[in-house]
């Protein structure tokens, strides 16, 4: 038998109604598509930068572009999010969030591949990026947001400032940029 119901609209960062401040930016799955290659460009630029996101040098712009290009499928079905900072209209940083797909944590998210370009650090972006996925969370009903980063990187001074609490560290838990076995550091925020 087939509906006579309107269909809902597919899972995707314009269903959320959510909309954050600029410079910050909800990028649908065909902005997304349109932005690869600054996305690889920014991705390229902080793993040259000493970035640990997952990436070891020599990273390519292809491999980059590739990386971003590889996360579309999950923008379009609603799995992730991503969000860009914006500044001249480039692409200045950008964070993802990731639903878990888990059916016992429909309240869980993961904060994932906050960057800001080096030239454009210490402009605030980042703490921009982080309180907008908050909000983007608690739009999609995710209160509990998990997330990881190298542990000695900057960002791991910047998480507490922005209200995430350290759960502990795994030693050797991935090769940095430079190819020697990195620490992470675990965080938690508690949204409600």
């Amino acid at each position: 038998m087939i509906s006579s119901e309107t269909p809902s609209p597919a899972p995707g960062a314009n269903s959320t109604g959510f909309h954050p401040e600029p410079p910050v930016f909800l990028l649908p799955p065909e902005e997304a598509r349109a932005a690869v290659p600054q996305l690889g460009a920014l991705l390229k630029a902080c793993v040259e930068d000493g970035a640990g996101i997952g990436f070891i040098l020599p990273l390519s712009q292809e491999k980059a572009d590739a990386f971003w290009t590889g996360k579309l499928r999950a923008l379009e079905t609603g799995e992730a999010f991503l969000m860009v900072a914006r500044a001249g209209g480039e692409v200045a940083g950008v964070v993802m969030l990731a639903l878990a797909p888990q059916d016992n944590g429909p309240h869980r998210a993961e904060v994932a591949k906050l960057m800001v370009h080096p030239a454009h650090r210490r402009k605030g972006l980042a703490r921009k990026l982080m309180s907008a996925v908050d909000g983007l969370a608690l739009s999609l009903g995710r209160w509990l947001l998990v997330l990881d980063t190298v542990t000695g990187d900057r960002a791991e001074k910047l998480y507490p400032t922005c209200g995430y609490r350290k759960v502990g560290l795994i030693p050797d838990y991935a090769y940095g940029s430079h190819g020697d076995l990195d620490a992470t550091t675990v965080f938690y925020k508690d949204l409600r």
